[in-house]
């Protein structure tokens, strides 16, 4: 009985929702505005469909998996993998490097690098081939780059004037000259001489060694001791031999201007090899001079003087020129050729005949010119040997000597000389050269004053 009653009311309760329920109905949709039933029925317009751009587009290569499953309903990407060969890996490299010191060998120096004996064997011979080994001196500089388990791959020696010689391992040994391409500078500069010119210079910051050659040009004409008193104007002009910022080789006197009381002496130098200098008093022609080695230094003087090899005191019978084996020797005057070959302790020996009192000896030498003959004229500058170490010699050389009537005189004093180069002096050249040398003087020493004015502001 109770059952029944619960079901009638449920029956009930639920015809009255339903009733309810649909009354409201009826009632919301008269009371919605039109407006608003307007604003619900909106709907979005369909999108345009995109626009073809023809953009060139490089994308890495894929390739579908053919074999690989599913997942889901994309298939599964793969990298292609492309064929390309695998790049050598350069072994890791060693560089060493080292001036040559006096008293070593190339040799020894490959050694030290860690070269064996059969690579140091071929590398001299491949340096031979370029460069006489026998010429190498002190400051050379050996560079050797090397594998790590000491396999060579280049040996570079670089000598004078900037010269590197390469050699390099590869399949085969090749050899290369590797030459610069150098750049003359003229530069200019003034000294005051109060105690010598060769302090004189250093304190003005020009070359010191260019005492030597005022000294050998001067020497003969003018009294440095007795007849500077102080406080000279000396006035110079030089060129310099440059790669990038490197000196190339020793700088070259171009000109000299040097006041003395109430006389000017000035020297040209000319840019021509010839070593022939020419000397003027107030503007004329006093002689000329061609050095017998060009920049070397004066290592002993004429005179009685204590032997450096027999240790005894004995008389230098000429002057001695320090310099680096190999370097020119060059005639100082005119004149003909009266002997080639050996003295005793002079070693190799050249002697020039000027007339028939006065002649000239070059001794030590390592080398004579092959078409250089006895009874051949020569020309004051004209190379007639190399300075070498021949005879009796501590080290490379010339030894120097002027003979009238056979008896030694000094010969950075004797006039004869410039007597027998005055023969064939042509003054109108010589002024002009004089001429020419004095403007280019002003020019760079204008230059060098304003660059120094504008570096002090």
């Amino acid at each position: 009985m109770r059952l029944r009653t619960f079901a009638a009311g449920v029956a009930l309760a639920g015809t009255v929702s339903g009733a309810a329920i649909a009354f409201f109905d009826v009632l919301s949709k008269e009371s919605v505005p039109p407006e608003l039933a307007q604003a619900g029925s909106w709907m979005p317009q369909r999108p345009e469909a995109p626009r073809s751009l023809d953009i060139p587009l490089s994308l890495p290569a894929t390739a579908w998996a053919e074999d690989t499953p599913r997942l889901g309903p994309f298939p599964l990407l793969q990298a292609a993998v492309v064929d390309r060969p695998m790049q050598a890996i350069e072994p890791p490299l060693l560089t060493w490097s080292r001036d040559i010191s006096s008293g070593e060998t190339l040799d020894s120096l490959l050694s030290e690098a860690g070269l064996a004996g059969a690579d140091r064997a071929e590398v001299a011979l491949a340096l031979g081939a370029e460069y006489d080994l026998r010429r190498l001196r002190p400051g050379n500089s050996v560079t050797v780059v090397s594998t790590m388990d000491g396999s060579p791959r280049t040996v570079s020696l670089a000598v004078e004037d900037g010269v590197r010689i390469e050699v390099l391992f590869g399949e085969q040994v090749s050899t290369q000259v590797v030459a610069p391409d150098p750049e003359v500078v003229t530069l200019a500069g003034e000294a005051v001489i109060d105690t010598s010119i060769f302090a004189a210079l250093d304190n003005a910051g020009i070359p010191a060694r260019f005492a030597v050659d005022l000294a050998q040009m001067l020497g003969g004409t003018v009294d440095f001791r007795r007849e500077m008193a102080g406080g000279e104007t000396l006035r110079l002009l030089w060129r310099e031999t440059r790669v990038g910022d490197d000196k190339i080789g020793q700088p070259d006197l171009a000109f000299a201007a040097l006041e003395i009381g109430d006389s000017l002496y000035e020297i040209v130098w000319p840019d021509d090899g010839s070593g022939q200098a020419t000397i003027y008093v107030d503007g004329e022609v006093l002689r000329v001079f061609a050095q017998p080695v060009e920049g070397a230094r004066l290592s002993s003087v004429f005179g009685r003087r204590t032997h450096p090899v027999y240790g005894n005191v004995r008389m230098h019978t000429g002057v001695d020129f320090a310099a680096a084996s190999g370097t020119p020797v060059r005639t100082t005057a005119p004149g003909r050729v009266s002997f080639i070959g050996w003295r005793g302790g002079y070693g190799r020996v050249v002697e020039i005949s000027h007339g028939s009192e006065t002649m000239t000896r070059y001794a030590h030498l390592s080398a004579v010119p092959e078409g250089l003959s006895q009874g051949q004229r020569v020309a004051a500058g004209d190379v007639i040997g190399r300075v070498g170490a021949t005879g009796t010699a501590t080290g490379p050389n010339l030894h120097y000597e002027v003979l009238v009537d056979g008896r030694p005189t000094d010969p950075l004093s004797d006039d004869r000389l410039a007597e027998a180069a005055e023969k064939e002096v042509d003054d109108t050249a010589a002024l002009l050269r004089l001429t020419e040398a004095r403007a280019l003087l002003t020019e760079n020493l204008d230059s060098e004053i304003a660059q120094t004015t504008t570096e002090r502001l």
